[in-house]
Protein backbone atom coordinates (compact mmCIF):
# COMPACT_ATOMS: atom_id res chain seq x y z
CA UNK A 1 0.00 0.00 0.00
CA UNK A 2 2.17 2.51 -1.27
CA UNK A 3 1.92 5.81 1.12
CA UNK A 4 -1.43 4.99 2.31
CA UNK A 5 -2.20 5.96 5.86
CA UNK A 6 -2.97 3.52 8.58
CA UNK A 7 -4.56 5.58 11.20
CA UNK A 8 -4.04 3.20 14.25
CA UNK A 9 -5.89 5.13 17.12
CA UNK A 10 -8.65 7.72 16.40
CA UNK A 11 -12.34 8.81 18.12
CA UNK A 12 -14.15 9.29 15.20
CA UNK A 13 -17.37 8.58 17.62
CA UNK A 14 -16.35 11.88 19.45
CA UNK A 15 -18.82 14.93 19.65
CA UNK A 16 -15.75 16.88 18.01
CA UNK A 17 -17.23 15.39 14.68
CA UNK A 18 -20.86 15.34 14.97
CA UNK A 19 -21.65 18.27 12.35
CA UNK A 20 -19.56 16.61 9.73
CA UNK A 21 -18.92 12.96 10.68
CA UNK A 22 -20.58 11.41 7.58
CA UNK A 23 -19.24 14.08 5.09
CA UNK A 24 -15.38 13.80 6.73
CA UNK A 25 -15.41 9.87 6.33
CA UNK A 26 -17.04 10.13 3.17
CA UNK A 27 -13.90 11.80 2.03
CA UNK A 28 -10.66 10.68 3.85
CA UNK A 29 -9.65 7.44 1.67
CA UNK A 30 -9.28 10.27 -1.26
CA UNK A 31 -7.02 11.76 1.04
CA UNK A 32 -4.54 8.66 0.90
CA UNK A 33 -6.27 7.59 4.54
CA UNK A 34 -6.80 3.25 4.06
CA UNK A 35 -7.58 2.21 7.25
CA UNK A 36 -8.40 3.45 10.74
CA UNK A 37 -8.83 1.52 14.11
CA UNK A 38 -11.54 4.07 15.91
CA UNK A 39 -10.79 3.36 19.58
CA UNK A 40 -13.19 3.29 22.45
CA UNK A 41 -12.98 4.91 26.17
CA UNK A 42 -16.07 3.67 27.98
CA UNK A 43 -19.03 1.27 27.55
CA UNK A 44 -21.13 3.85 25.31
CA UNK A 45 -17.88 4.21 23.31
CA UNK A 46 -17.96 1.00 22.51
CA UNK A 47 -21.50 0.93 20.98
CA UNK A 48 -20.45 3.77 18.88
CA UNK A 49 -17.41 1.81 17.50
CA UNK A 50 -18.90 -1.24 16.63
CA UNK A 51 -21.62 0.83 14.62
CA UNK A 52 -19.07 2.91 12.67
CA UNK A 53 -17.20 -0.43 11.86
CA UNK A 54 -20.10 -1.78 10.44
CA UNK A 55 -21.29 1.95 8.79
CA UNK A 56 -17.37 2.26 7.05
CA UNK A 57 -15.57 -0.77 5.35
CA UNK A 58 -12.11 1.35 6.50
CA UNK A 59 -13.33 1.45 9.79
CA UNK A 60 -11.70 -1.29 12.28
CA UNK A 61 -12.57 -0.66 16.43
CA UNK A 62 -10.92 -1.84 19.49
CA UNK A 63 -13.06 -2.64 22.85
CA UNK A 64 -11.97 -1.10 26.38
CA UNK A 65 -12.49 0.96 29.14
CA UNK A 66 -10.11 4.41 29.43
CA UNK A 67 -8.39 4.36 33.04
CA UNK A 68 -10.54 7.88 33.70
CA UNK A 69 -14.15 5.99 32.95
CA UNK A 70 -12.83 2.28 34.59
CA UNK A 71 -15.41 3.40 37.66
CA UNK A 72 -18.37 2.64 35.36
CA UNK A 73 -17.20 -1.01 35.39
CA UNK A 74 -18.51 -3.77 37.49
CA UNK A 75 -18.96 -7.57 37.12
CA UNK A 76 -22.30 -7.38 35.11
CA UNK A 77 -21.14 -4.99 32.45
CA UNK A 78 -18.01 -6.11 32.05
CA UNK A 79 -18.68 -8.63 30.12
CA UNK A 80 -19.96 -5.99 27.43
CA UNK A 81 -16.35 -5.83 26.70
CA UNK A 82 -15.67 -9.00 25.63
CA UNK A 83 -18.82 -9.50 23.78
CA UNK A 84 -17.63 -6.84 21.78
CA UNK A 85 -14.64 -7.62 21.01
CA UNK A 86 -15.47 -10.74 19.48
CA UNK A 87 -17.44 -9.23 16.77
CA UNK A 88 -15.99 -8.86 13.17
CA UNK A 89 -13.62 -5.87 12.72
CA UNK A 90 -13.13 -5.51 16.21
CA UNK A 91 -9.14 -6.42 16.62
CA UNK A 92 -8.07 -5.30 20.06
CA UNK A 93 -8.40 -4.67 23.55
CA UNK A 94 -8.16 -0.60 24.08
CA UNK A 95 -7.94 1.74 25.47
CA UNK A 96 -7.18 0.52 28.45
CA UNK A 97 -4.51 1.61 31.60
CA UNK A 98 -3.78 4.43 33.86
CA UNK A 99 -4.05 7.71 34.19
CA UNK A 100 -2.20 9.49 37.39
CA UNK A 101 -2.69 12.84 35.30
CA UNK A 102 -6.18 13.39 35.34
CA UNK A 103 -6.99 10.89 38.85
CA UNK A 104 -10.74 10.84 37.70
CA UNK A 105 -10.74 7.32 39.17
CA UNK A 106 -9.39 5.90 42.35
CA UNK A 107 -6.11 4.46 41.58
CA UNK A 108 -6.83 1.07 43.07
CA UNK A 109 -9.93 0.81 40.63
CA UNK A 110 -7.84 1.68 37.33
CA UNK A 111 -5.17 -0.74 38.25
CA UNK A 112 -8.12 -3.47 39.21
CA UNK A 113 -9.85 -2.58 35.69
CA UNK A 114 -6.35 -2.54 33.89
CA UNK A 115 -5.54 -5.63 34.82
CA UNK A 116 -8.89 -7.21 34.35
CA UNK A 117 -8.94 -6.03 30.73
CA UNK A 118 -5.46 -7.55 30.44
CA UNK A 119 -6.94 -10.57 31.12
CA UNK A 120 -9.56 -10.70 28.76
CA UNK A 121 -6.89 -9.72 26.06
CA UNK A 122 -4.65 -12.77 26.95
CA UNK A 123 -8.23 -15.07 26.96
CA UNK A 124 -9.15 -13.56 23.93
CA UNK A 125 -5.68 -13.44 22.16
CA UNK A 126 -6.15 -9.80 21.13
CA UNK A 127 -3.45 -7.06 20.88
CA UNK A 128 -3.87 -4.53 23.43
CA UNK A 129 -3.73 -1.07 23.82
CA UNK A 130 -2.39 1.29 26.65
CA UNK A 131 -2.89 4.46 27.65
CA UNK A 132 -0.97 5.61 30.44
CA UNK A 133 -0.23 9.02 31.68
CA UNK A 134 2.09 9.85 35.17
CA UNK A 135 2.09 6.07 35.69
CA UNK A 136 5.04 5.17 33.87
CA UNK A 137 6.53 2.23 36.76
CA UNK A 138 2.94 1.18 37.58
CA UNK A 139 2.13 0.90 34.12
CA UNK A 140 5.51 -1.16 33.50
CA UNK A 141 5.08 -3.20 36.84
CA UNK A 142 1.65 -4.27 36.04
CA UNK A 143 1.88 -5.46 32.34
CA UNK A 144 4.99 -7.30 33.94
CA UNK A 145 2.91 -9.24 36.52
CA UNK A 146 0.09 -10.20 33.92
CA UNK A 147 2.43 -11.65 31.56
CA UNK A 148 4.85 -9.01 30.03
CA UNK A 149 6.55 -10.06 26.75
CA UNK A 150 3.36 -12.66 25.92
CA UNK A 151 1.17 -9.33 25.09
CA UNK A 152 1.56 -7.71 21.86
CA UNK A 153 0.93 -4.22 22.71
CA UNK A 154 1.13 -0.58 21.96
CA UNK A 155 2.15 2.26 23.99
CA UNK A 156 -0.34 4.59 22.56
CA UNK A 157 1.01 8.54 22.57
CA UNK A 158 3.99 7.38 24.22
CA UNK A 159 5.50 9.85 26.54
CA UNK A 160 8.35 8.45 29.06
CA UNK A 161 11.83 8.56 27.88
CA UNK A 162 14.34 6.30 26.21
CA UNK A 163 14.62 3.91 29.09
CA UNK A 164 10.94 3.55 29.60
CA UNK A 165 10.98 3.13 25.57
CA UNK A 166 13.80 0.75 25.70
CA UNK A 167 11.46 -1.30 28.30
CA UNK A 168 8.70 -1.91 25.81
CA UNK A 169 10.67 -1.92 23.16
CA UNK A 170 12.69 -4.91 24.71
CA UNK A 171 9.41 -6.70 25.06
CA UNK A 172 8.68 -6.61 21.23
CA UNK A 173 6.18 -3.94 21.77
CA UNK A 174 5.25 -1.15 19.34
CA UNK A 175 5.06 2.75 20.15
CA UNK A 176 2.49 4.69 19.31
CA UNK A 177 3.73 8.21 17.69
CA UNK A 178 1.34 11.00 16.77
CA UNK A 179 0.89 14.59 16.72
CA UNK A 180 2.68 15.74 19.80
CA UNK A 181 6.28 14.50 17.79
CA UNK A 182 5.75 17.77 15.98
CA UNK A 183 5.68 20.41 18.84
CA UNK A 184 8.73 22.27 19.36
CA UNK A 185 8.79 21.32 23.37
CA UNK A 186 8.82 17.75 22.70
CA UNK A 187 12.45 16.86 23.31
CA UNK A 188 11.80 13.55 24.90
CA UNK A 189 9.84 11.83 22.44
CA UNK A 190 11.67 13.40 19.33
CA UNK A 191 14.75 11.31 21.27
CA UNK A 192 12.93 8.26 21.45
CA UNK A 193 11.77 8.23 17.68
CA UNK A 194 15.44 8.81 16.49
CA UNK A 195 16.44 5.94 18.83
CA UNK A 196 13.89 3.35 18.18
CA UNK A 197 13.83 0.96 15.16
CA UNK A 198 11.39 1.82 12.52
CA UNK A 199 9.66 -1.64 12.53
CA UNK A 200 7.80 -0.59 16.04
CA UNK A 201 6.60 2.66 15.13
CA UNK A 202 2.90 3.20 14.90
CA UNK A 203 1.57 5.93 13.99
CA UNK A 204 -1.86 7.79 15.47
CA UNK A 205 -3.61 10.58 15.25
CA UNK A 206 -5.50 10.10 18.20
CA UNK A 207 -8.52 12.57 16.27
CA UNK A 208 -9.84 15.07 17.57
CA UNK A 209 -7.10 15.22 19.31
CA UNK A 210 -3.21 16.11 19.22
CA UNK A 211 -3.44 17.96 15.96
CA UNK A 212 0.48 18.18 14.85
CA UNK A 213 1.94 21.20 13.99
CA UNK A 214 1.27 23.37 12.01
CA UNK A 215 -3.19 22.86 13.15
CA UNK A 216 -2.09 22.53 16.22
CA UNK A 217 -5.13 24.19 18.99
CA UNK A 218 -7.44 22.76 15.64
CA UNK A 219 -9.35 19.69 15.06
CA UNK A 220 -7.44 16.76 14.15
CA UNK A 221 -8.29 14.03 11.48
CA UNK A 222 -6.21 11.03 9.94
CA UNK A 223 -5.00 12.80 6.53
CA UNK A 224 -2.73 14.88 9.04
CA UNK A 225 -0.95 11.91 9.88
CA UNK A 226 1.52 12.71 6.89
CA UNK A 227 2.88 15.59 9.08
CA UNK A 228 3.81 13.38 11.59
CA UNK A 229 5.46 10.69 9.31
CA UNK A 230 7.23 13.92 7.98
CA UNK A 231 9.03 14.65 11.22
CA UNK A 232 9.41 10.83 12.18
CA UNK A 233 11.51 11.24 8.48
CA UNK A 234 13.27 14.26 9.32
CA UNK A 235 14.70 12.62 12.96
CA UNK A 236 15.45 9.19 11.44
CA UNK A 237 16.80 10.48 8.24
CA UNK A 238 14.75 8.62 5.78
CA UNK A 239 11.96 9.27 3.38
CA UNK A 240 8.01 9.95 4.28
CA UNK A 241 7.61 7.36 1.85
CA UNK A 242 9.44 4.89 3.57
CA UNK A 243 8.29 5.92 6.51
CA UNK A 244 4.49 5.55 6.00
CA UNK A 245 5.06 2.21 4.27
CA UNK A 246 7.08 0.47 7.25
CA UNK A 247 4.00 2.34 9.37
CA UNK A 248 1.59 0.39 7.42
CA UNK A 249 3.32 -2.64 7.48
CA UNK A 250 3.63 -2.74 11.38
CA UNK A 251 -0.06 -1.83 11.70
CA UNK A 252 -1.38 -4.44 9.71
CA UNK A 253 1.05 -6.99 11.82
CA UNK A 254 0.27 -5.73 15.01
CA UNK A 255 -3.28 -5.75 14.15
CA UNK A 256 -3.87 -8.93 11.97
CA UNK A 257 -4.99 -7.65 9.40
CA UNK A 258 -3.73 -8.52 5.65
CA UNK A 259 -1.31 -6.10 4.01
Amino acid sequence: MENMIFDTHAHYDDEAFDTDREELLASIQEQGVGRIVNVSANLSEIERTLELTRRYPFIYGAAGVHPDDTSELNEENFSQIRDAALQDKMLAIGEIGLDYYWDKTERKIQQKWFLRQLELAGELDKPVIIHSREAAQDTLDLIKSAGGADFSMVMHCFSYGKEMAREYLNMGYYLGIGGVVTFKNAKKLKEVVSYMPLDRILLETDAPYLTPVPFRGKRNSSEKIRYVAEEVARLKEISEAEVLKAAWENACRFYRVEN
